[in-house]
C-alpha cells in the first residue's frame, strides 16, 4: 500500500498543525514539525531538506524503524511558492529550489542523515532512512488563493443585471473548490503538487467554535486565567455572554483561535495588576460589558459575601 501525502489549506489559527499533531498522537507514531521558511537548497546558508527527516529521527528516539513509519508536518508551505507564479530567471533558493529539493523526499527515497555529534567523530557512519512510508502533511494559509479560484469559476460580474460578488464572499466555499491548477497558479510547481494527491480545506472557526476553544480543552485559556487568579486566592468567573463577546471580537479580527489570547490579555491586563495589591477580594466577575467597552470587571469583596 502506498501513502497519499496531504496538503492542508486554511486561514491562520484554524488548527491545521494541531490536527496533524492530534493524528500522530492517536496513531502513536513519531511526529515532527518542520518550518518551510527556514529550508533552502543544498549548498546555501539555511537548513537542508534532509533536516526535516533528522527532526523525525530525533523524535523517534534514534530508532530507524520507527522513523520510517512517522508523520512529518511541513508548516508554512505556501511561503516557498515561487514569486509571481512564473519560473524565475534567477535561482530562487528558498522558494522554487526548496520545492524541487523536497520532490524525492515526498515520493520516497533513502535520505542520508548525519547522527548528532558526528562532526567530532568523522569515522562514524551515516544513517540511511527510507522515506517511502513516512506520511507528509503540508500546511499553509495560501492567502490570495480564493481570488484565483474565483477567477477560474467565473464568479465575476460585469454589465447590467450581473451578480457582482463582494470581497466578503464565502472564502471557505472558494477554498473548498481549490484544485491543483489553482495552486500551480499560486506558485507551487506542478511536480510538487503531483506528489500531494489529497488536498483538504480547513474552514475558518466560527463564533461557536471559538467560544468552545475558550473553555473546553484541557489547557483552555479561560482555565489558565482561573489558575492565575487562584494563585492570588481570587475566584475568576467568566459569564457565558462574555466568552461569546470575546469569540465575536476574535472573529472580526480574522486571526482565528490565536487572536483569543490577545483579546483576553487586553481585557484582563489592568485587573491582573490591581488584584495582588487589593485585600479582601473574593471573586472577579467578567461580563459582556467588560469585553466590549473595556469596563472594569466586577470585584466581589469578602465582607459582602459574608453578609
Amino acid at each position: 500500500l502506498q501513502k497519499g501525502n496531504i496538503l492542508l489549506i486554511g486561514p491562520t489559527g484554524s488548527g491545521k498543525t494541531l490536527l496533524a499533531q492530534t493524528l500522530a498522537k492517536k496513531l502513536d507514531v513519531p511526529f515532527a514539525i518542520a518550518d518551510a521558511t527556514t529550508l533552502t537548497e543544498a549548498g546555501y546558508v539555511g537548513e537542508d531538506v534532509e533536516s526535516v527527516v533528522k527532526a523525525l529521527f530525533r523524535a523517534a528516539g534514534g530508532d530507524v524503524e520507527k522513523t520510517a513509519r512517522g508523520i512529518i508536518c511541513i508548516d508554512e508551505i505556501d511561503k516557498i511558492a515561487r514569486k509571481g507564479g512564473s519560473p524565475s530567471p534567477t535561482r530562487d533558493v528558498s522558494g522554487e529550489g526548496v520545492q524541487q529539493a523536497l520532490l524525492k523526499i515526498l515520493e520516497g527515497k533513502t535520505a542520508t542523515i548525519t547522527p548528532d555529534g558526528a562532526r567530532n567523530r568523522p569515522q562514524q557512519e551515516l544513517i540511511q532512512i527510507d522515506t517511502t512510508d513516512i506520511l507528509f502533511i503540508c500546511c499553509g494559509a495560501f492567502n490570495g488563493l480564493e481570488d484565483i479560484v474565483r477567477r477560474r469559476t467565473g464568479q465575476r460580474g460585469l454589465g447590467f443585471g450581473a451578480q457582482v460578488s463582494t470581497a466578503e464572499d464565502d472564502k471557505d466555499a472558494l477554498r473548498r473548490e481549490a484544485r491543483t491548477e489553482d495552486l500551480i497558479k499560486f506558485g507551487m510547481i506542478p511536480e510538487f503538487m503531483g506528489r500531494l494527491p489529497v488536498i483538504v480545506s480547513c474552514d475558518a472557526l466560527d463564533v461557536d467554535a471559538l467560544t468552545e476553544v475558550l473553555w473546553k480543552p484541557r489547557n483552555a485559556l479561560a482555565k489558565q486565567y482561573h489558575r492565575l487568579f487562584e494563585l492570588e486566592g481570587v475566584k475568576l468567573n467568566f459569564r457565558p455572554d462574555a466568552l461569546t463577546a470575546i469569540a465575536e471580537e476574535a472573529s472580526r479580527r480574522n486571526s482565528g483561535a490565536r487572536g483569543l489570547r490577545a483579546i483576553l490579555e487586553e481585557v484582563m491586563l489592568d485587573v491582573m495588576y490591581e488584584i495582588p495589591s487589593l485585600t479582601g477580594v473574593k471573586e472577579c466577575v467578567v461580563t459582556r460589558d467588560v469585553v466590549e467597552n473595556r469596563a472594569r470587571p466586577e470585584l466581589v469583596l469578602e465582607s459582602k459575601a459574608a453578609s
